[in-house]
């Protein structure tokens, strides 16, 4: 079955025009309307095949008929953009289809971007405990960076990082002497996140990974270890690599590495750096988001 993302008229702003039946099944193309270069170097909008969002037939012939033949030719005025926004939102497209030279509005108001980094070595120590502990505020409307949470943490189990640790993360062991523990790092993401307005009940936020280790194994494992509560908000994520498989149609077998080589991306900083890889899923997450995608909840309730 292909991914469902995209096909709820209230994720593009128009539910007036979308048509009941409208489904992949019925012979509806699959079209991303989106701002491209021809050999000119010149602007131009472009409905492209893609997976990256479901786009009626219908809908497009009406978006035709408002842009004319600008649609699909080259733009030979700067101000083509702002006045094609302007039609579509004339003729009932309504704000958000007008934006679809950007990318479409997101189910939530911030994404929550987190990667631990924890001890170990080969064969793997148990229990394992998180040394780097980053967060990246993405604004879910312009899908940039806000905000960032960046603390390394006080291993107590196990105190002394492994040569394979420090070879694998970076992490030496000055950088975790003498930091905050666990519990203490969870303190002040609480205090980050009040700080951040993400704790105020209308607004919507969700936290998301490269895969569903940090928050379905790491974090509640270790806390079960140390009596600790999880909050909440650490309950439910997006698991990138789901996202990116639904997006594009393949699994990332090697996590990020994958991921950006089949969006063209250039690899962000130090792989299995924490803060690092979040910027690194920031990046594609913003790509998705460009090419059409709808994120979503992967994670089952607890």
């Amino acid at each position: 079955m292909g991914p469902s993302w995209g096909q709820h008229p209230g994720h593009w702003g128009f539910p007036a025009l979308t048509e009941p039946s409208a489904s992949p099944a019925a012979g509806l193309g699959i079209f991303e309307v989106r701002r491209v270069l021809d050999a000119s170097g010149c602007s131009m909008l472009a409905p492209l095949q893609t997976g990256a969002a479901r786009f009626s037939s219908y809908l497009l012939s009406r978006a035709r008929k408002v842009l004319g033949s600008h649609l699909f030719s080259p733009c030979g005025v700067p101000e083509f953009c702002s006045i094609s926004t302007r039609k579509l939102a004339a003729h009932g497209f309504g704000a958000s289809m007008a934006a679809m030279v950007s990318f479409p509005p997101q189910r939530y108001h911030y994404f929550l971007v987190l990667d631990f980094e924890a001890t170990c070595d080969k064969p793997q120590i148990h229990p394992q405990e998180i040394i780097e502990f980053p967060i990246l505020k993405l604004n879910g409307r312009t899908m940039e960076i806000e905000s960032t949470f960046h603390m390394y943490v006080q291993p107590v189990v196990h105190p002394q990082l492994t040569p394979f640790c420090t070879e694998l993360t970076g992490i030496i062991q000055a950088m975790v002497d003498g930091q905050p523990s666990l519990q203490q790092v969870l303190e002040r993401v609480d205090e980050w996140m009040a700080k951040e307005g993400l704790l105020d009940p209308n607004v919507k936020s969700i936290f998301v990974t490269c895969g569903d280790w940090d928050l379905k194994v790491m974090l509640p494992g270790q806390c079960q270890y140390l009596g600790l509560p999880v909050a909440d908000y650490f309950k439910q994520w997006i698991n990138l690599k789901k996202a990116y498989s639904f997006a594009m149609g393949c699994w990332p077998k090697n996590g990020l590495l994958d991921m950006n080589k089949g969006l063209s991306l250039q690899h962000i900083g130090r792989p299995h750096s924490g803060i690092d890889d979040c910027k690194n899923i920031a990046n594609i997450m913003k790509t998705l988001a460009y090419r059409g995608f709808i994120f979503k909840q992967t994670s089952k309730p607890f």
